[in-house]
């Protein structure tokens, strides 16, 4: 079959609300898919990596080999000329070893669809590296992509008290304090309608968390009050929809807030404050952060964040220094102990 990149668009299919297409049958019928296992975000993130791909290996899919695949790799780390973006983390050009890893998922989770399908015969993403030590027989796979584990940056209190000071409504207000009390996703936030809040228990029913999963959050009882105020005094009454957080000036008045909208507002007041780098994703993990220092257990605090898994929580035993420096002091005054009685 012909293959011609510059067809793929991108597009939601209006016959099929919910499906992007790209313009390739093999490509539209794995993107169906994806709609019918997925969540709205990691379909139109598939659609945008296949894009990448095919349009700079211009194959049909058919015809792609490891080869490629490997080449692409190079391609996507390589520096762009004209590139304007920088890594944050080493100020280099070129895409991070996430992204990258994320696309690769992408390619391979379309080959593993046409596998399946008796389209090709393998799958060309490689798992990984074959590699063997000196003196071994058991080969041992290497990661395919090196993907660094950073700690996320944390506020200092001064930092959340000159933000949090820079936010001119109630409903921002409310917002930021469901992200810095209660760990919320900018997501959650923005999709949290009025029946979930449960005032009295000073608890959120998160019905829409990360991979559809559902939790029952507790927030400190600031958050509940700065949400009474706003709907007290900023929350248009003419709004239909059941969103807590709306638009409250515009055409849009009355409408849910986007998650641009929501950025903008982050962005207005972390500038107003002189803050250089703040995101809602680092409120955050400042909250988590601040509770773990508190002595919150790990198993709680993986429930507070909504986490699958405890491996994504540990990262706030990290981040939590004064764990650490408490936990090497034990060790160390043990240490001496022992070594004074051996004397």
């Amino acid at each position: 079959m012909s293959f011609d990149p510059c067809l793929l668009n991108g597009r939601p299919d209006p016959a099929h609300p919910g499906v992007v297409r790209l313009g390739h049958p093999a490509l539209d019928d794995h993107l169906e898919l994806v709609a019918a296992r997925a969540r709205p975000n990691t379909l139109i993130a598939t659609a945008y990596d296949l894009k990448v791909f095919f349009s700079q290996i211009r194959k049909d899919p058919a015809e792609v080999t490891t080869v490629d695949v490997l080449a692409f790799i190079k391609m996507q780390r390589s520096p762009r000329i004209d590139a304007k973006v920088v890594r944050l983390e080493d100020g280099e050009a070129g895409l991070s070893a996430r992204t990258i890893k994320r696309r690769l998922a992408s390619i391979s989770g379309l080959f593993n669809f046409l596998v399946v399908r008796g389209d090709v015969p393998a799958n060309p993403v490689p798992q990984g590296l074959a590699a063997r030590r000196p003196g071994q027989r058991v080969i041992r796979q290497v990661p395919l992509i090196r993907t660094p584990r950073t700690l996320p940056r944390v506020l200092e209190p001064g930092e959340v008290s000159a933000f949090v000071a820079a936010l001119r409504t109630r409903r921002d207000r409310a917002m930021a304090e469901a992200m810095l009390l209660g760990g919320l996703r900018r997501c959650e936030v923005l999709g949290v309608p009025l029946g979930d809040l449960r005032p009295g228990e000073h608890r959120v029913f998160i019905a829409e968390g990360k991979g559809g999963h559902q939790r029952i959050v507790p927030i400190s009882a600031r958050f509940f009050a700065t949400v009474a105020d706003y709907l007290a005094t900023e929350r248009p009454q003419t709004s239909t929809t059941d969103r807590l957080f709306v638009v409250l000036k515009g055409p849009r008045r009355g409408r849910p807030l986007s998650a641009s909208g929501l950025d903008e507002i982050v962005t207005g007041a972390r500038d107003r404050a002189g803050i250089i780098r703040l995101t809602c994703h680092q409120l955050r993990h400042t909250c988590l952060t601040r509770l773990r220092e508190a002595g919150m257990a790990l198993e709680a605090l993986q429930a507070q964040a909504g986490h699958r898994s405890i491996e994504s929580t540990r990262i706030y035993l990290h981040l939590a220094g004064s764990w650490l420096a408490e936990e090497y002091r034990r060790a160390m005054e043990a240490i001496d102990a022992q070594t004074i009685q051996e004397r």
